[in-house]
């Protein structure tokens, strides 16, 4: 990715300085927002690498934000939270979020995480093959997948999910194997976040959604002839 800086969106001087101190190690730049408002008026403004978001701000929160930047463009974001119910973690990844982490964190694993999402954001959408089967067609290049000629959306990681299974049709892939795969890092926390993210991607490919096929005991793959 020629762009290099990273927007730090939080209230905290303290968590601001602590990730662009880290970040300054891998020679990457940032800027900071103390609010909501003002994160939206710098992403307006500069083309971002990545934003690294949290969630309660004075003004407008990360969520509010979230939906005003998946209005116009797919910058990774990784959303920051004290709280870690599963009830915000689906509503991050439902809103588009590349990644969720929970304060009080590891800046060293948020710094892996990150390289992780700026390396495969760099790298998805390189190839311009497309790949259709009845009613639903994935374009590598551009993103789109559509549902019988209609375009569907997808958040960032249901799509980079779809493309992987639909890229390795017919092999099986563990929960695990999906998370080092698709999130692009060993991934810390409950491997369930997969059959959230599968679950979202079936009710968006309604009667298409039997090509995802679970492998009971092992994990998910893509086949043509599958059920649901």
């Amino acid at each position: 990715m020629d762009n290099d800086t990273i927007l730090i969106v939080d209230d905290e001087e303290l968590i601001r300085d602590l990730i662009k101190e880290y970040i300054s190690l891998e020679n990457l730049n940032a800027d900071e927002a103390v609010d909501g408002r003002e994160a939206l008026k710098l992403f307006q403004q500069n083309n971002y690498a990545l934003i690294i978001l949290d969630v309660m701000m004075p003004k407008m929160d990360g969520w509010s934000v979230c939906r005003e930047i998946r209005k116009t463009s797919q910058v990774p974001i990784i959303m920051l939270t004290a709280r870690g119910e599963e009830y915000d973690k689906l509503l991050a990844f439902e809103l588009g979020v590349d990644d969720y982490i929970v304060k009080p964190f590891s800046p060293k694993e948020l710094l892996a995480r990150m390289k992780a999402i700026i390396r495969r954001s760099t790298a998805i959408g390189e190839l311009g093959e497309r790949f259709s089967i009845e009613g639903l067609t994935i374009e590598f290049d551009s993103r789109n997948v559509y549902v019988d000629h209609k375009q569907v959306n997808l958040t960032p990681k249901e799509y980079e999910l779809l493309a992987f299974l639909a890229r390795n049709n017919n092999r099986v892939f563990s929960r695990e194997q999906l998370l080092d795969s698709v999130w692009g890092y060993d991934f810390i926390g409950d491997s369930r976040t997969i059959d959230t993210h599968v679950k979202m991607l079936r009710e968006s490919l309604g009667i298409y959604r039997k090509f995802i096929v679970t492998v009971w005991g092992t994990g998910y793959k893509f086949e043509t002839g599958g059920n649901k």
